[in-house]
């Protein structure tokens, strides 16, 4: 199950190295220390106002044309200022690395792309495999492209290695909107609100996209040139053109991303969803995917998706917190 615009990309992405620590590059100036506190990876978003939303109308027929469920740009109205505090959020979304910890230490259950694709098979598991059950593992789970009937153990193990360790990186997706919440609180943060992602995303000056107001292909992560059909995302910040006015990274392309406020009408808006209400949660920026959803509609900040809170979705999400 995904939200309303995208469909499902399971998170291909794997680890034989166990728990990982990420460390999230950032600048020297822009590490946020508070009390004592590092919060490395995360950066400060000062205290102040910000246009959310838009009036923008009208779809050129696009829904017609592919059928979307509902109105395009109906839920992002009225276009209205919005006063925040200072907040920190992260600079890059999280990885399947961090998340794995997550699962790891808690003991809850994997996302169910890891299930199928061999991202939960530990080091020591793989290395106690008879050889023949090895190269079937490769093949079959890892789909290591090459020919594994003559290859010896070790050579196969380093193999896997490199892509568990290159998928370590990619950011973590195909989990609930309850084991996104939990993995921030687990992290001593939370998921930003909408209000919160969208200022990270679009600046004190409401822009269109992160970088500014002309639409650019090439700046973001569509998952047109990925060279595995099944892997699409990549890791964060390999696109630099994909950053906001504050520094974030992502906010437009490679994975949606999980929010934490149910999906609900703008104070003063007179569209009405059948999904408004404490039934969905809102999933913001666009997605790594094919065809037309590479329209910039979605890659927009204004830009609202949703999805049941209790289906693993496609998105994945980034974490934020309250400067201490």
């Amino acid at each position: 199950m995904t939200n309303n615009r995208f469909p499902v990309f399971a998170a291909l992405s794997l680890t034989l190295t166990g728990i990982v620590l990420i460390l999230a590059g950032c600048d020297a100036n822009q590490e946020v220390r508070r009390g004592g506190h590092n919060q490395a990876g995360m950066v400060l978003i000062p205290a102040g106002n910000f246009l959310m939303g838009s009036n923008k109308t009208g779809d050129t027929g696009m829904q017609k044309e592919y059928g979307f469920i509902e109105p395009l740009y109906l839920d992002e109205h009225p276009l209205h200022t919005v006063d925040l505090p200072d907040f920190l959020i992260g600079r890059y979304e999280v990885t399947n690395a961090e998340y794995k910890a997550f699962v790891r230490q808690t003991q809850r259950p994997e996302p169910p792309a890891w299930v199928q694709n061999g991202y939960n098979v530990r080091e020591e598991k793989l290395q106690s495999f008879k050889i023949e059950t090895l190269r079937w593992a490769a093949t079959q789970y890892f789909k290591l492209d090459m020919d594994t009937r003559k290859m010896p153990r070790e050579a196969i193990l380093a193999e896997l290695q490199k892509i568990q360790q290159k998928r370590d990186k990619l950011p973590a997706s195909n989990v609930t909107w309850h084991d996104a919440n939990d993995f921030c609180r687990w992290r001593g943060g939370r998921l930003p609100s909408e209000a919160e992602w969208e200022k990270a995303a679009r600046g004190p000056q409401g822009l269109e996209f992160p970088w500014g107001n002309e639409w650019d292909l090439k700046k973001i992560n569509t998952g047109a040139k990925a060279e595995d059909e099944d892997v699409v995302t990549e890791p964060g910040g390999a696109y630099p053109g994909d950053r906001s006015y504050y520094g974030v990274y992502d906010m437009a392309g490679n994975v949606s991303e999980w929010v934490s406020d149910w999906y609900k009408p703008y104070p003063g808006a007179d569209f009405l969803s059948q999904f408004f209400g404490e039934k969905h949660k809102v999933v913001r920026g666009g997605e790594a995917g094919i065809g037309h959803y590479t329209l910039s509609h979605f890659f927009r900040g204004a830009s609202r998706g949703h999805a049941d809170p209790a289906i693993p979705s496609s998105s994945g999400f980034r974490c934020a917190s309250d400067p201490r």
